[in-house]
């Protein structure tokens, strides 16, 4: 949907890569790990297809580009903590996958930022943490 795979690729973000920053903070609920990252890779990309899921992270894709990379003086080049629409998609996208629950999952991947997460811009960490955030949240749900 909206070439969201395409366009993540295109900025560096591999679904490997992704599926790896979710394993960095895999809490076991009865699934060994390496069938756990099986399962997640599954959910990233069936979610990558939802067209609520990844117009959220094209709208995060663009803010990004535009506010972000475009801009010599950005305002927002060190993710000031006035900036809290990046947080909002973060949100939206965890609870569009895996509901409330996964607001709290996005928390902690926000807050630890691991593996691919800690090399992206003010936007796309939070819209891929809260892809992750949502998988792993909905992984958990289905393993309890």
């Amino acid at each position: 949907m909206f070439e969201i795979e395409q366009r993540l690729q295109d900025k560096g973000i591999l679904i490997k890569d992704i599926v790896a920053a979710g394993m960095a903070l895999y809490v076991s609920h009865g699934m060994s790990e390496p069938d756990a990252a099986v399962e997640l890779d599954k959910k990233i990309r069936k979610y990558l297809c939802d067209p609520n899921v990844s117009s959220l992270i094209l709208g995060a894709i663009l803010l990004e580009d535009e506010l972000y990379h475009n801009r010599t003086d950005s305002e927002i080049k060190d993710d000031p903590v006035f900036l809290l629409s990046d947080e909002i998609i973060g949100m939206a996208i965890a609870e569009c996958i895996g509901g409330t629950y996964a607001r709290f999952e996005f928390t902690r991947y926000d807050q630890k930022k691991p593996g691919i997460l800690s090399k992206l811009g003010p936007f796309l960490d939070d819209a891929v943490a809260g892809l992750i955030a949502g998988c792993t949240s909905r992984l958990y749900s289905e393993c309890v």
